[in-house]
């Protein structure tokens, strides 16, 4: 692999690390925040989703700025949104400033959910297009896991306004972002298929593969050749019902694993089956590690094995330990640490699963001319199973127990396993012209 082109990925990669630090780091602030503004229950739970509803906007937004000003100058603007609300909502002295600023940031998470993996797909080759893809999941699980570790650290030895330090830390991975963007080329997909600059585009792609650029500039422009009075074709076209089902269903998926009310709510999980607050916050830690360790895992095996085997894997493993978590649920133990280790056992077929799949599968299916169109749908509806999933957890682990709610979990699974099965197309080592002829109707 040329250097230029990890470089080049791991800076957009970045923004999956702001991604995962931004949404995981409100955890542990959230209490002192409600306590600083004396705010209601139904005022708190504003706070806690409304970058959430950022990030629903941001995803379904995510397309239009990524297709006219180009992926690398959405993802400029992506770092100045994470810059800003890191800033001012650690500044903030009034509740609404700071509503205003969270809402930017998840503004920055749905957008770069969007553009980071388009970007990372356009420029990689077939033969490690999944590696580097993955590259953006495993900093956003790198994000979650830093986050949680800043904010014990923050909380332990800081007094009541700690909340300050631990939104307003993020303000320097943001500016480094920002400033290594610098150094990174535009899309030569997009510099192609918008006819901006074909000199650039080849320039690009001779560094990638200076092997087979040629051939590779040939199928480019052969392709957007046979879709040129295609591009205002809807995504929501009939040729396209293949990858918009696959998208749509992997992201519905990933969601009802259970994976955001576990991110969101591992304390409180924790602290449901038997455990003191100091060790359900470390358990907390132990779950962001796992899920950092084996995703680091699945970025050496999924372009080795495929998605679709590690999906089939995984999936198997997350119906097995859902299941025996509702039933211990159901049925106590005296021992609250067998649910900690199932829950880690089950983070860590998530992350070689699902986790390090989704990013990479949906950027892949797309053709060329709605590729960011079908990432915004993948992101989108990723998002708003998020925040569906983020809202219910509490009530119903509340009113029906947890034992209910990660039977549901297992459930889907059991579904999930029979989609990939009988729907899911394996994806390594073919070119995205290439899945195009063998997704698309034509």
């Amino acid at each position: 692999m040329k250097r230029p082109l990890l470089f080049w990925s791991i800076v957009v990669a970045l923004g999956g690390f702001l991604f995962g630090f931004d949404t995981a780091v409100i955890s542990g602030a959230e209490k002192s925040i409600q306590s600083y503004w004396q705010l209601s229950s139904f005022q708190h739970g504003i706070t806690m989703s409304v970058a959430l509803f950022g990030t629903v906007i941001g995803a379904a937004l995510g397309s239009l700025p990524s297709d006219k000003l180009g992926r690398k100058k959405t993802l400029v603007i992506i770092a100045v949104l994470f810059l800003t609300s890191s800033v001012f909502t650690s500044l903030a002295t009034n509740w609404a400033v700071f509503l205003f600023f969270r809402f930017m940031g998840g503004l920055g998470v749905g957008a770069s959910s969007v553009t980071a993996p388009i970007y990372i797909s356009e420029i990689s080759s077939a033969k490690n297009r999944g590696r580097l893809v993955a590259l953006f999941q495993f900093n956003v699980v790198t994000g979650i896991l830093i986050s949680y570790l800043s904010n014990y650290l923050i909380g332990i030895s800081t007094g009541d306004h700690s909340w300050r330090l631990m939104l307003g830390i993020m303000s320097i991975p943001s500016f480094l972002f920002l400033m290594l963007l610098r150094f990174v080329p535009e899309s030569p997909r997009w510099l192609i298929l918008h006819n901006k600059n074909i000199g650039e585009a080849k320039k690009t792609l001779r560094i990638i593969d200076p092997e087979k650029y040629e051939e590779e500039i040939a199928s480019i422009l052969k392709t957007n050749e046979e879709n040129k009075n295609k591009k205002q074709e809807s995504l929501f076209s009939k040729k396209y019902k293949l990858p918009i089902f696959l998208a749509v269903a992997f992201a519905i998926f990933n969601q009802v694993s259970g994976i955001n009310a576990i991110i969101y709510y591992a304390p409180r999980i924790f602290e449901s089956s038997g455990l003191g607050t100091n060790s359900s916050l470390l358990s907390s830690v132990a779950i962001g590690s796992v899920n950092l360790l084996f995703t680091l895992l699945a970025l050496s095996l999924i372009d080795r094995f495929g998605r679709r085997k590690l999906m089939l894997t995984g999936t198997i493993g997350l119906i097995v330990t859902l299941g025996i978590v509702a039933y211990l649920f159901i049925n106590p133990l005296s021992d609250p640490y067998a649910i900690v280790v199932l829950l880690l056992a089950y983070i860590a077929f998530f992350a070689m699963s699902q986790g390090a799949c989704i990013w990479v599968f949906i950027s892949e299916i797309f053709p060329n001319t709605v590729r960011a169109k079908g990432q915004t749908l993948g992101s989108l509806t990723h998002w708003v199973m998020a925040t569906i999933i983020t809202f219910i957890f509490p009530v119903i682990s509340e009113n029906l127990g947890e034992g209910i709610i990660f039977f549901f979990f297992c459930a889907m699974m059991i579904l999930q396993l029979g989609f990939v099965i009988k729907y899911m197309p394996e994806t390594k080592g073919k070119s995205l012209e290439e899945l195009e002829t063998n997704l698309v109707l034509h």
